[in-house]
């Protein structure tokens, strides 16, 4: 009977997980401390900038308590958390056992959360272009990279979760010849996930809407979805990655003439905003 309810339990949360209608309008929180000092503050923020989806980062060291008491009141305004995990070194030898970290506590935190406190997904940000495997032997890096996807596929599954990943603009330029088979890395990535936010960071429409324009398109074929991602934090990379000069209303118009282009795409899903501390911060 406990297992029953258990089951009847995880499938009403995976349906709530569905549940986003409109387009999506997401942040990432990667420093999940800020719920214990201002977690009035940051449920206000994301109220008033109509976020509906968060990835929140997991933190061993903060108590579930914390987490509990935060996608409850998040839940409780419509706002879908998603776990938020991942490290450039999980492709690294054994990096395998940071993933399974991750899946075993969050496994633990679901079964022991009640409906209305629980993540309604699993969202994954590893990026094996910052290792120096990457550079001396990038079918490794990518076939390394895939197994762990692979796996958190299945783990996902067995919660009834869905599995999201953050994917660069220009995985659609990398190919792979791998156990895997091989192809497009970014086309494997939306194939074996369900689906994928694109770090289309860049300050102005036409080149966002440029480098995601292959991985939409893509998407759509396999009925899959894309969330296009833009960066708000301060790039060394150049002038031209972040709205972080610009300022939030110059940033907002931007993104608005994004939506329009793709609003006639069913795989486009919405717009990302990386990150909710330095979007605190913005200029208006």
């Amino acid at each position: 009977m406990i297992i029953c309810i258990l089951f009847m339990s995880l499938n009403s949360t995976i349906i709530k997980a569905d549940n986003i209608t409109e387009d999506e309008r997401s942040t990432w929180i990667w420093n999940p401390w800020i719920l214990v000092d201002n977690e009035i503050n940051t449920l206000e923020f994301l109220e008033t900038k109509h976020i509906n989806k968060v990835y929140l980062q997991i933190d061993y060291e903060i108590s579930k308590k914390v987490y509990q008491s935060f996608i409850e009141k998040a839940t409780a305004k419509d706002i879908q958390i998603y776990a938020l995990a991942g490290e450039s070194y999980w492709i690294t030898e054994n990096g395998i056992e940071y993933q399974n970290q991750l899946m075993d506590w969050l496994e633990h935190y679901q079964h022991e959360a009640t409906d209305v406190q629980r993540f309604l997904g699993i969202h994954l940000d590893i990026e094996p272009y910052d290792t120096t495997l990457w550079t001396t032997k990038q079918t490794t890096a990518i076939q390394t990279y895939q197994q762990l996807v692979v796996q958190a596929k299945k783990k996902a599954q067995s919660f009834n979760l869905p599995l999201q990943l953050d994917i660069p603009f220009w995985y659609d330029e990398i190919s792979y010849d791998t156990k895997y088979g091989n192809g497009i890395l970014s086309e494997w990535l939306i194939d074996h996930s369900d689906g994928v936010t694109i770090m289309a960071y860049r300050d102005n429409s036409q080149e966002i809407i440029k480098i995601a324009k292959n991985e939409i398109e893509y998407a759509k074929q396999m009925n899959k979805k894309v969330v296009v991602g833009v960066e708000t934090l301060e790039s060394k990379e150049g002038e031209s990655i972040s709205f972080s000069e610009e300022g939030e209303a110059y940033m907002n118009r931007q993104l608005s003439k994004v939506q329009k282009y793709f609003s006639k795409k069913t795989s486009f899903k919405g717009i990302a905003i990386h990150h909710l501390e330095s979007w605190m911060e913005m200029r208006p």
